[in-house]
């Protein structure tokens, strides 16, 4: 192969644009930290010359190849799938690429599987999605290994860069004042499962709203979920049993919430005239149910771009938010109680 035949390298492209190696690479690696002047200069050479960025090269100089990994152990695909999607318009056009790793929480050796993971990937950093996100001993091991991190969570779970969170508690006090300003009193509550702080900031929300409106919670008016459609079923059915009968239900996801539209038609309640229902995530079963639900709408999409922006370009505006506040998407599934029960 004579000279002329060789490929160019990023040190032809600093020669020929007049700039230094680490211009070039901020770049191709689309940092904001560089005037459009220069951007299109240098993007005008790598063109003239063909240069191909050689990734396997740069990952071994990093000791780290482009790749996300997204840690989850959830069982809302929904969450999962919208955050996945606000990562992937993070790194859409870039190098970057994301591997998608389920883990089990409740096994022991989660963070052993964990650390061999990292290991075996050389992941340029990671985004942890609730529950697990919660368990300070993995964002510990992160950084131990040195690789970058952000935690998804419903609460301040660690400092700005490494989190993306939501203002579920609050949000849910503005559900229970939306309920009482219709006219309810009587408000159940199907939570979300243990052990999740989604679940726990959501109750708090619930009861310290109920409190400051001087509303009594019985005991039965509270039943556990899970997160699923089969518990929301049964939560529903449990809260429609007993009486005085609750006017309304929050529950803790709209799955769940589905569930209860199920259980009220299968009594022949009919939502809202006799029985208002309030999910929480504003995913897609939330429109396309009859009525349509009054939901909280997180902004999932936009955390999940914004994680993956406090990894790869974390100069960026878009990677500066940490808070995310939800907001109430009023529907059709919510009136005032018809009579007193």
């Amino acid at each position: 192969m004579n000279k002329s035949d060789k490929q160019p390298t990023i040190n032809d492209v600093a020669r020929v644009a007049g700039v230094s190696k680490k211009t070039v690479s901020r770049v191709i690696n689309r940092s904001p930290l560089l005037k459009l002047d220069t951007r299109e200069k240098v993007e005008a050479v790598i063109a003239q010359l063909g240069y191909v960025p050689n990734p396997q090269a740069r990952a071994l100089a990093l000791r780290r190849n482009f790749l996300l990994g997204l840690l989850h152990d959830n069982p809302n695909a929904q969450t999962v799938l919208n955050f996945q999607e606000g990562v992937l318009d993070a790194i859409r056009d870039t190098e970057f690429a994301l591997v998608v790793r389920p883990v089990d929480r409740h096994s022991p050796g989660m963070l052993d599987d964990i650390r061999n993971f990292l290991e075996l990937q050389r992941l340029y950093g990671v985004l942890i999605l609730p529950p697990i996100s919660e368990d300070d001993e993995l964002a510990a091991l992160c950084r131990d290994m040195g690789c970058g991190y952000v935690r998804m969570g419903s609460a301040a779970l660690d400092e700005a860069e490494h989190l993306v969170q939501s203002n579920d508690r609050q949000m849910v006090e503005g559900v229970v004042d939306y309920l009482v300003e219709q006219g309810h009193r009587r408000i159940g509550l199907i939570e979300g499962p243990v052990g999740f702080r989604s679940a726990f900031e959501r109750r708090e929300g619930f009861l310290s709203a109920m409190r400051r409106h001087g509303l009594d919670v019985p005991q039965d008016a509270i039943v556990p979920g899970n997160y699923r459609f089969n518990s929301g079923v049964e939560g529903a059915d449990r809260l429609l049993s007993v009486e005085p009968r609750v006017t309304a239900v929050f529950a803790s996801n709209d799955e769940m919430a589905a569930g209860a539209y199920h259980a009220a038609r299968a009594r022949g309640v009919e939502v809202p005239r006799d029985f208002s229902i309030v999910g929480f995530d504003d995913s897609p079963i939330a429109a396309h149910i009859w009525p349509p639900m009054t939901t909280v709408g997180w902004p999932i999409r936009q955390m999940g771009k914004a994680a993956a922006l406090k990894l790869v370009a974390p100069d960026m505006a878009d990677a500066r938010p940490s808070c995310f506040p939800a907001r109430l998407v009023t529907r059709s599934s919510v009136a005032p109680p018809a009579k007193e029960i």
